[in-house]
């Protein structure tokens, strides 16, 4: 009988707080896009990338993985304000071990948590020499509560999955995006690389910086798209669901006469003309973060996914309001998925394809 080469898939799992999604990336010579999934999440299971119910939020995936037919191997995201991020300058360090205990040492005073108790990874995201000729290193140095990662394995085990990695959302949402953008040099590598900022609107606004594939800086903030849905929905008296899709009907590039005799479009336009404002001064606030870096390059451009980039004209808010050069992307191996479907598991691609 012929032989059959088996398949290997990786799952890429993205958990926001009113929904999950997954996409499996399947290998067998080349890595293609296999199955994905989106299923909504009941409220209070997760709030702002922490899991509140981590039983609920097993039965949900156990659902989802079993419905779907999708691999049981699992990359999971992660996104809220527990996690730190610094860059590290360090003397060249070829010994991994001695790496790891320099990264160790420099991030006791660095990263504003007992290092006992979380979570420490890191990679290098630079070479150069410093001011005294002596080869450096820039260090990305990631650090996660315990307490936090905890709820989120034990739901993924319970669910019968077996996790391969737990990654940044940030890293998932830079690798998914930076070839669709250009933002890759050529063979040669002599071409400059665009600073881009990429912000991922979802429950919370998760945001980076990068050159190519490269992560200079990150930063979540607790308000995003799903903010802006709860006050419309405690404002009309209406549920999420009704909320998130009147902001998405009504949005930001119509005159609100073409939606006469609609009480809730007054509303959603205004709790939207709230929301891109306060969007608006997070991306900027991170841009400030990240410029007060020492030997930094400026953000030429903002790249935007997620759930929220698919609102109208919101994409357009923030491009007027920042007076940089905006794209609203998705994968191109998602473009077979309808606007909203790509926006929405742009980040669970890019972790799926996660080394």
């Amino acid at each position: 009988m012929p032989s059959v080469k088996k398949t290997n898939s990786l799952v890429g799992l993205d958990i926001e707080s009113g929904s999950v999604a997954a996409t499996e990336v399947v290998g067998n010579g080349q890595r293609a896009v296999g199955r994905t999934a989106i299923v909504p999440l009941e409220p209070g299971v997760v709030r702002e990338g922490g899991v509140q119910d981590p039983g609920a939020l097993s039965s949900a995936l156990s659902d989802l993985f079993s419905r779907h037919k999708l691999g049981k191997s699992v990359r999971l995201g992660i996104a809220n304000q527990r996690v730190v991020v610094r860059t590290l300058r360090l003397p060249r360090i070829e010994d991994k071990d001695e790496l790891d205990a320099a990264v160790r040492f420099r991030a006791q005073d660095e990263i504003p948590m007992p290092l006992d108790q979380a979570v420490l990874d890191h990679r290098i995201i630079g070479k150069g020499e410093g001011v005294d000729g002596n080869p450096q290193i820039d260090v990305l140095a990631v650090a996660a509560r315990r307490d936090m990662i905890h709820p989120l394995v034990q739901a993924m085990r319970e669910a019968g999955l077996s996790p391969a990695g737990i990654d940044l959302s940030a890293f998932g949402m830079i690798r998914a995006l930076a070839p669709s953008t250009g933002a890759v040099a050529d063979e040669s590598g002599e071409l400059p690389l665009p600073t881009t900022l990429y912000c991922h609107l979802g429950d919370v606004t998760n945001i980076a910086v990068a050159r190519g594939n490269g992560c200079l800086f990150t930063r979540v903030s607790p308000f995003g798209v799903e903010t802006i849905a709860d006050r419309l929905a405690s404002r009309d008296g209406v549920t999420l669901d009704e909320a998130r899709e009147r902001l998405m009907d009504v949005g930001l590039d119509e005159e609100l006469d073409w939606f006469e005799g609609d009480d809730g479009s007054t509303s959603a336009r205004e709790e939207l003309e709230r929301g891109a404002g306060k969007l608006c001064d997070e991306l900027r606030m991170s841009m400030e973060f990240y410029g007060a870096q020492e030997g930094v390059t400026p953000v030429e451009r903002v790249v935007v996914c997620g759930a929220g980039s698919t609102i109208p004209g919101l994409a357009e808010r923030i491009r007027a309001d920042l007076g940089l050069e905006i794209l609203r992307e998705s994968p191109n191996e998602l473009s077979h998925l309808d606007d909203e479907d790509a926006a929405r598991l742009t980040v669970s691609y890019g972790l799926a394809l996660g080394e």
